[in-house]
């Protein structure tokens, strides 16, 4: 993942109304739910049927960090789609979508005005049209650069021309180096 992508899936987890399960026991239980088998479960998981069942009884109570990372991916991947989809349609339809960021922004703007990319730190509030666009293309699995280009002319069209009133040459905006970037819906 990308350090777009990540700050999207962290604002989406954001919007959780309650918490995931925190025992290994009750994530377990909760995969066994969505999943239907634990031969599924395990395969998602990448271990055997006898280790979910272990888990599953309290038999085991620590698996290895990696695979307790993968149960906690897993988990939250599932963790309430009806709040995450209901709260990526508010922000496409009618809210929007707040980006702060620390990054170097380039851009290419007419002769006699200085194009030369610095550190900024802004935090700007895109209309509806970008988070739509951001949610569309993480769906068809856009890589990074391309959600930061949506963000990037999201800046451009906001911060930088601010709505056409001024900064109307400036032609390409880039999202550079970011040094932390964070979304709210």
């Amino acid at each position: 993942m990308g350090e777009v992508d990540d700050a999207i899936e962290r604002a989406e987890q954001e919007a959780f109304t309650r918490t995931p399960p925190k025992t290994l026991k009750g994530r377990i239980n909760f995969l066994l739910r969505q999943l239907k088998t634990t031969r599924a479960v395990a395969a998602e998981l990448g271990v055997s049927r006898r280790s979910v069942e272990r888990y599953r009884t309290g038999e085991r109570k620590s698996p290895p960090e990696e695979i307790q990372q993968r149960i906690d991916a897993a988990v939250r991947s599932r963790w309430q789609p009806q709040v995450r989809r209901r709260r990526r349609k508010e922000a496409a339809s009618t809210g929007g979508i707040t980006v702060e960021t620390r990054a170097r922004f380039g851009y290419t703007a007419p002769i006699g005005t200085t194009d030369d990319g610095r550190f900024r730190r802004l935090t700007v509030h895109l209309p509806p049209a970008y988070a739509q666009q951001l949610s569309d293309a993480r769906e068809a699995g856009a890589g990074d650069q391309q959600l930061r280009q949506i963000i990037a002319d999201g800046f451009k069209e906001t911060y930088f021309q601010d709505g056409g009133a001024r900064a109307l040459g400036l032609s390409d905006v880039a999202l550079n180096d970011i040094d932390y970037i964070d979304l709210d819906y």
